[in-house]
């Protein structure tokens, strides 16, 4: 699945905010410049009308983000800052903030440019603008995506806009209707994504390059591996970074079982029994095709469980909305394809089930799908358990997942409930 997507999938089912508990690095070229972290949002120079709007969000409080990196895009003389954070941490609010904070609202054309990767986190971004800036009647946004069409010679008088690199880059080059020149903040959203797709990063260096040096730039992205940081390093001016401690994925913190049966039938009943005996609460079950997946889902909902399917055939939308009931609990099992193993954060879910190993195009162990799979019951330090239902001719593979990481796979016997009640307990 296009990293573009997992965010806006992100962006789409985080409807209140994730507690970050990794550790924070502030980093920046002037040892002696003061940094500021504040406790809530009246200690900012906001206005009211902004103060309302962030209220409106359902923000109480800032978050970790919000703490440390609000008091920079807002000081004065204006700072350029590179900042890290997990999705649903209030990154897209906190740089709203900042755009809404410098637009002013007596100049009748773009000062404050913001480029997301795809149209559709593009509009997720000006929802969030809408929301916070509702009572600030003067500033306006227009989006430079596909689509929203503007005549050559158009006067802009909007104080924000929001865009794709590509459709961006029209506007300015080619139908000259957005001068760059009296842009005074440009926010780069989702950074990872944009050097990691073909294109955009050089769209998005050619839209920085004509902007006046004096401009502040806010660069914000998930990861923060080494493209990103000579990708920042290539556009940004002295910044102040802030930056997680890299969470790793590992095995440490998740027991490991497997189970051997002889055909889809006996698998079948292994996974009630595990059901039965041993899950509460959610769980997420593996598949390697839809096809498998689908026929998982009819039967669990012919024996009375409230069952989801996520697959890459479902539309973005169709599959934040499948993810968000599931977090909600209207569902209790998740059935998916590889499209979930990565990338999404469901922190109730401690139990993941492998129907089937990953495997690749020559037979052998997806070692790193296996890892994104069975991580989903390890998010951030929680503890999970993860259960291998397997056809007795795939047994090989687990030893090789074993040797691979450094790790130890416990057999269990899918009939024997009272050695899977006393694992439950």
């Amino acid at each position: 699945v296009p990293a573009a997507e997992v965010s806006l999938m992100n962006k789409l089912i985080h409807t209140s905010l994730v507690e970050s508990k990794q550790h924070v690095e502030i980093l920046q070229q002037d040892p002696n410049s003061p940094l500021f972290s504040i406790k809530s949002f009246e200690e900012l120079p906001l206005r009211k009308e902004l103060l309302q709007g962030v209220y409106m969000m359902g923000f109480n409080r800032p978050s970790r983000i919000q703490e440390d990196a609000l008091p920079i895009m807002l000081a004065h003389p204006p700072q350029n800052l590179i900042a890290q954070s997990q999705s649903g941490t209030g990154k897209t609010a906190a740089f709203v903030l900042a755009m809404l904070s410098r637009a002013s609202a007596s100049k009748k054309y773009p000062q404050c440019l913001c480029l997301a990767p795809t149209y559709e986190l593009a509009l997720q971004i000006g929802q969030v603008v809408q929301t916070i800036g509702k009572f600030c009647s003067d500033i306006k946004v227009n989006y430079a995506v596909r689509g929203n069409q503007v005549r050559k010679g158009t006067v802009l008088e909007e104080q924000i806009i929001i865009g794709t690199p590509g459709t961006t880059l029209d506007w300015c080059f080619k139908q000259h209707i957005l001068d760059l020149t009296k842009i005074s903040l440009f926010v780069l959203d989702e950074a990872d994504i944009m050097i990691d797709t073909q294109g955009l990063s050089c769209q998005s260096i050619r839209i920085h390059r004509a902007l006046p040096k004096s401009c502040q730039v806010l660069l914000f992205s998930a990861t923060y591996k080494e493209p990103v940081r000579a990708f920042a390093e290539r556009i940004v001016p002295d910044p102040v970074v802030i930056k997680l401690r890299e969470e790793e994925l590992t095995l440490t913190n998740i027991r490991q079982y497997f189970m051997v049966c002889q055909n889809s039938d006996e698998q079948y009943r292994a996974l009630c029994n595990l059901y039965g005996s041993i899950i509460v609460g959610q769980v997420m079950i593996f598949c390697r095709t839809r096809r498998l997946a689908e026929w998982l889902s009819g039967r669990m909902s012919l024996d009375g469980h409230q069952v989801a399917v996520l697959t890459a055939e479902l539309t973005v939308v169709q599959r934040a909305s499948v993810i968000q009931r599931f977090r909600e609990g209207k569902e209790k099992v998740l059935i998916a394809t590889n499209v979930c193993a990565r990338g999404i954060d469901v922190p109730q879910v401690t139990t993941v089930v492998n129907f089937g190993l990953p495997v690749d195009q020559g037979g052998e162990p997806d070692f790193e799908t296996y890892l994104h799979r069975i991580g989903r019951a390890g998010r951030f330090g929680h503890r999970g358990v993860a259960f291998s239902v397997l056809e007795r001719g795939t047994v090989p593979l687990v030893r090789k997942i074993e040797e691979h990481f450094q790790t130890t796979i416990k057999r269990l016997d899918p009939h024997d409930i009272d050695e899977l009640e006393k694992l439950a307990a």
